[in-house]
């Protein structure tokens, strides 16, 4: 099953004169594979990204999420397909300060009117916070951070989960960790995308596709 099908995507800005961060993108996402999209700073990978999770749209083309065309939807029905079927991991983890761990994990239960505590806590046991679930994220490390960020991405057990740079803030040592958690995810049949400037760390993705000013190249 394709979770995410991009159909000549491009996307055009206009700052002083415009500029195309993506160029007829074709790209498909099959449930289940695990994806790595490496790119150079300022090659368009963030764009792509935004666009397959629906932060954004195209200038042109076609996106389908489960085979539905989200180009023509409204806000709303796209915001409803963001927090139900699709999992964001950030560099910068997002993490609200004045929350715990496991409100923060809840965050997108509260949002989806079903909230689980007990899975919120299996979340982040599996994430190895078990014994951290009642401290703010002042409380935590970098790693542990991006580790209640990803179990907030599994929250409502979502089709795709959607990476960007999700070691970039982290220390060597601890972004293995991250990609290593990201690997045992992926195994348990999560579909999973990421994108990063490291050749070194898109070696952990299934399959690898090479963003260059815009345009898929490899």
């Amino acid at each position: 099953m394709r979770v995410v099908e991009l159909k000549k995507v491009s996307k055009k800005y206009v700052l002083g004169k415009s500029f195309y961060a993506l160029k007829d993108v074709d790209l498909v996402v099959e449930k289940g594979e695990f994806l790595s999209i490496l790119g150079p700073s300022g090659s368009g990978k963030s764009t792509l990204l935004h666009i397959m999770g629906l932060l954004d749209t195209p200038s042109s083309g076609r996106v389908l999420f489960r085979g539905r065309d989200v180009s023509k939807m409204s806000e709303d029905e796209r915001a409803e397909i963001r927090n139900k079927e699709i999992g964001f991991v950030f560099q910068f983890f997002y993490l609200s300060p004045f929350l715990t761990a496991k409100e923060n994990v809840m965050l997108p239960m509260m949002f989806a009117g079903e909230v689980d505590e007990e899975r919120a806590e299996e979340l982040l046991r599996k994430v190895g916070l078990g014994n951290k679930m009642n401290n703010r994220p002042h409380q935590l490390s970098g790693g542990e951070r991006q580790r209640v960020a990803i179990a907030r991405a599994l929250a409502n057990n979502p089709a795709l989960i959607l990476a960007d740079e999700p070691t970039g803030n982290l220390d060597s040592k601890t972004g293995k960790g991250i990609l290593k958690l990201f690997k045992e995810i992926w195994r348990e049949g999560n579909t999973i995308v990421f994108v990063t400037h490291d050749k070194e760390l898109s070696k952990a993705a299934e399959r690898k596709v090479h963003l260059l000013d815009g345009r898929i190249v490899g």
